[in-house]
């Protein structure tokens, strides 16, 4: 009977354990999103993961939704990422990376902005956006989104081939996998939901067309990838920036179908809504695991028990963990000892320095202390 720390298959990747580390947003990059020696500390410390599924990470310049989120599209960019990745391998972890695209979730403060891309450039509920940046202070504060426009069809096409070359690079400075960001209401998502995407190309219309954009850009990521070192992050039922869908399950069952058929290696379901008390993971699985043979990971609202049952009962695969692995950077070891576990400060999620990022102490750590 499989638990969380058994091993675990991807294609060839031969996992630790079944306690994943989420993808977690936090803006400790530059400003010209070359990820920062802080930030290798912070993965280096996490290196008991089964996988780490690194940030969120821009593929684009024209991807510009959270200031100071890394990116993989410049030089400098992806020497860094190298330097973070053998850290990490050298410390005995496993790491993939997100690859990311914001789409009209995006804040241009520019004396003379560039509207962000979208499918179909609708704006009628732009409050809807969810996007942080620094204010005059230098203090990360929510922001005020800019009105976007539709992408051309080349726009469109350039965007899935920044997704391949970022897989590309992604592989070549060493990490172990890549997922596609397809949930919250970012660019793939912006495309599978009905509401935001009106197009009538190849790109809108059906639930099997609305379903291209992501489908392309996982292709573009398994030409570079073994396609069991790849992943796509769904979240079909959330409302979350605005990627409204009243009947998500036709677009869904066609889009996991597809990535089933090609071998994509894992299909992670992140439940967004819990964030509003709303619990989606039994419709998620309901809809996913009739169709996709792969591993499924759980996210969002998970404790360590539930996480057990879960994994025990075959449910489900893994579990990624966010704020547990944010504030016990020795998750598996305090799993394994029945905890305590120590609490995410929120207040020091986004932006600034160690503090709140990379000085929770071990349970080791917090023992000799007292």
């Amino acid at each position: 009977m499989a638990d969380l720390f058994s091993t675990l298959q991807l294609g060839d990747l031969t996992l630790s354990n079944r306690i994943w580390m989420a993808p977690l947003t936090r803006s400790r990059a530059t400003p010209e999103r070359v990820p920062t020696p802080m930030m290798t500390e912070h993965y280096v410390q996490r290196a008991g993961a089964g996988l780490i599924i690194a940030e969120a990470t821009n593929v684009a310049l024209r991807s510009n939704a959270w200031e100071c989120t890394p990116g993989i599209f410049t030089d400098e960019q992806i020497q860094a990422w190298r330097l973070l990745v053998d850290g990490v391998h050298l410390a005995g972890g496993k790491i993939a990376l997100q690859l990311w695209h914001g789409g009209r979730v995006a804040a241009d403060s520019r004396e003379q902005p560039d509207p962000p891309l979208s499918p179909s450039g609708v704006n009628d509920n732009i409050e809807a956006i969810t996007v942080w940046g620094c204010d005059e202070q230098g203090i990360f504060r929510k922001k005020s989104a800019s009105p976007s426009r539709a992408m051309t069809v080349a726009e469109i096409e350039d965007t899935i081939a920044a997704f391949g070359r970022a897989a590309r690079a992604a592989r070549e400075v060493g990490f172990d996998g890549v997922q596609l960001h397809a949930a919250n209401g970012y660019l793939p998502h912006q495309f599978l939901s009905p509401y935001l995407n009106q197009r009538s190309d190849d790109y809108g219309g059906s639930p099997q067309a609305r379903a291209q954009f992501a489908l392309r850009c996982m292709r573009a990521m398994i030409a570079e990838f073994p396609a069991g070192r790849v992943g796509m992050r769904i979240s079909p039922f959330t409302t979350f920036n605005g990627a409204l869908d009243p009947d998500p399950v036709p677009t869904y069952r066609y889009l996991v179908d597809e990535l089933a058929r090609h071998g994509m290696g894992w299909l992670e379901l992140a439940d967004t809504n819990f964030w509003a008390g709303q619990f989606d993971r039994d419709q998620m699985l309901s809809l996913t695991r009739p169709v996709f043979d792969g591993p499924i990971i759980a996210n969002g609202g998970i404790d360590p028990e539930t996480a057990q049952t879960l994994i025990r009962q075959g449910s489900i695969d893994a579990v990624s963990f966010g704020r547990l692995w944010m504030a016990n950077p020795d998750l598996p070891e305090r799993i394994h000892a029945g905890g305590p576990y120590q609490k995410a400060i929120t207040r020091r999620f986004y932006g600034g320095g160690p503090d709140g990022y990379n000085d929770y102490p071990t349970l080791a750590q917090a023992q000799n202390a007292a």
